[in-house]
């Protein structure tokens, strides 16, 4: 049985079709005033963007969300949890500066910014899934008390599980840091043995996991796995690309681990969360990331749904559908109907996201696309 997903283009002729009419018009046709009630506390979940960053969902954007919240009375707060890694979201306070220097202030937005897992990730509540993976997941407290979501996701690559929307803004999003650290466990950085021995990615570890040890062709970088937090500062800051991850046996099980925590953080709301999916400037990268990539396709739209299963799996085939663009990090699959997320990260199939949360009962992947 397929589920509704609504669907909005980029075209506009008149101010009745702009973009924040669309926002509007997605909300009502999908019915989520039905979701919010003023006795509700609703987390808006997006991404505040990394300081460097400009691809996240515009704040401008998320107003008319909001606005449509306030409209059943219900109280809402934007809100972001901390990160793994070590950037500038790694504490609240860092995180709500950078925040606000993206332009998520309360005079854009229309409602609080809190940061849902406290001020250095301690904010936090165990959630009983059962799972393969996991029997509790730990989510931000703040979202784990919200009685309603609006999870509102920019849709665009990531190198470890091949897309990111809906459904990874659930997993990593919702998460505290510690909870962050138990999806990437599985998926820890190894050493290739093209590694020079220049030592950046020793000054990149927040930790003190890594140091320098002498073989046979000279000095090679290390990492003691016990003191790794699987952050990728590393990984990232290597410019020999002599830092990499088992991608046939440790990426499946993080895919897996992650896809476990987005079920922890839709429990108990299985229908008091609404989805939104914006497909514009869909870069290879996380919005995590201190920069922008060019886009590997056009700006195609946004997409509204009930279901994170549903509306990620047509956000994957609308991208798909498109013909890849030439200045970008796309290297093949350039034609309609190829994959551009392994055009780009060969090493992982994204739509391993989409099966396992099905299979948990998250969602379906048949969908029925309503063009507005």
């Amino acid at each position: 049985m397929s589920n509704k997903v609504y669907f909005a283009d980029l075209r506009s002729r008149s101010n009745l079709e702009n973009k924040g009419n669309k926002i509007v018009n997605l909300f009502d046709k999908a019915g989520f005033e039905e979701l919010f009630t003023p006795e509700d506390l609703v987390a808006v979940k997006v991404h505040f963007g990394e300081r460097g960053n400009d691809s996240y969902v515009s704040p401008v954007m998320i107003r008319y969300l909001v606005d449509k919240i306030k409209e059943n009375g219900a109280k809402m707060f934007v809100t972001d949890t901390n990160t793994l890694y070590y950037g500038s979201r790694h504490n609240a306070v860092n995180h709500l500066e950078t925040a606000i220097l993206n332009g998520f202030d309360y005079s854009v937005v229309g409602a609080p910014l809190i940061i849902a897992d406290g001020l250095t990730s301690e904010n936090e509540v165990m959630v009983e899934i059962n799972q393969k993976h996991f029997k509790k997941v730990k989510i931000a407290g703040d979202l784990a008390r919200s009685t309603s979501m609006m999870v509102v996701s920019h849709f665009k690559g990531h190198g470890l599980s091949g897309f990111g929307g809906a459904l990874k803004n659930l997993a990593m999003g919702c998460a505290t840091i510690a909870g962050k650290l138990d999806q990437h466990q599985c998926a820890k950085p190894i050493i290739k043995d093209n590694c020079i021995g220049c030592a950046i990615c020793i000054d990149s570890c927040p930790v003190d996991a890594m140091a320098m040890k002498s073989e046979d062709n000279g000095l090679m970088a290390s990492i003691e796995y016990e003191s790794c937090v699987a952050c990728m500062n590393c990984m990232d800051s290597c410019e020999n690309e002599a830092i990499d991850v088992d991608w046939k046996n440790d990426i499946p099980l993080f895919v897996e681990r992650m896809m476990e925590y987005a079920y922890g953080a839709s429990k108990g709301k299985e229908n008091k969360i609404a989805y939104f999916n914006f497909l514009v400037n869909i870069t290879p990268d996380c919005d995590c990331v201190p920069w922008s990539d060019a886009p590997m396709v056009p700006d195609i739209g946004i997409l509204a749904s009930n279901d994170p299963v549903a509306i990620d799996t047509a956000s994957y085939d609308l991208v798909n559908h498109q013909k890849g663009l030439n200045n970008s990090l796309l290297n093949k699959n350039f034609k309609k109907g190829e994959d551009k997320f392994k055009g780009v990260w060969d090493g992982v199939d994204g739509t391993k996201q989409l099966e396992y949360a099905e299979k948990m009962g998250m969602g379906t992947r048949e969908y029925e696309l309503i063009r507005l």
